[in-house]
């Protein structure tokens, strides 16, 4: 996740414990890959052979991902990153009162979105999780997003939700195949997404010539 500091003591985050994008780090790194896993806060431990790059908030990691993505031939990006973080933070502790409390809210970045624009022969790779309508949003989202691959799931579905050692998820291509997966393990979807990043991967690498 990211945190949204609202003052030195509260900020607005999410469920997520980074448990799906550490199996996928150390299911890639397994396979060979050189590894750079940017993380938000969690209390896991960093995958063998993985460099580990930590941040807190949106715009770090945006920073993060700006400095690092020219690297990178295959980009996954399975952080969940805080849509809104609060627009005027607070130097000091807000104090408790008896009135309401207002909070206004800005945008952050869309960093998915703003790597991907410009992603040149790299592949990338983007995660959705909802809570309706599944199959419409990821595909919205693919093609928004200029992705190659959105790895989606329903966050409500039991086995599938935050902070858990399962997930049921859908794998949406570019190239127009949905594969639907049962639950299984993190460590089980991570090695499934690889796969399918491995088949989109090369087919689109130019055909070489037959060896006669």
């Amino acid at each position: 996740p990211t945190c949204e500091d609202l003052d030195p003591v509260r900020y607005i985050t999410n469920r997520s414990s980074g448990k799906m994008g550490y199996a996928v780090a150390e299911a890639a790194a397994r396979r060979g890959a050189r590894v750079i896993l940017i993380t938000g806060p969690t209390a896991l431990e960093t995958p063998a052979g993985v460099e580990r790059v930590d941040v807190r908030s949106a715009e770090d990691m945006r920073r993060a991902v700006q400095e690092r993505f020219p690297q990178s031939s295959i980009a996954i990006f399975a952080a969940a990153v805080a849509d809104y973080r609060p627009a005027e933070p607070h130097t000091q502790k807000l104090k408790r009162g008896k009135d309401e409390l207002t909070l206004h809210l800005e945008p952050n970045p869309d960093i998915l979105a703003e790597a991907a624009r410009n992603k040149g022969d790299r592949l990338v790779v983007g995660f959705a999780a909802e809570t309706d309508h599944v199959a419409e949003n990821a595909r919205k989202k693919l093609a928004a997003k200029n992705t190659d691959l959105i790895v989606a799931n329903d966050v409500t579905a039991e086995g599938a939700g935050f902070d858990m050692d399962t997930n049921i998820v859908t794998l949406f291509a570019r190239d127009g195949r949905d594969l639907p997966l049962p639950k299984l393990s993190k460590r089980e979807v991570a090695e499934r997404i690889l796969d399918e990043v491995v088949r989109l991967r090369s087919a689109a690498l130019p055909a070489r010539p037959a060896v006669v």
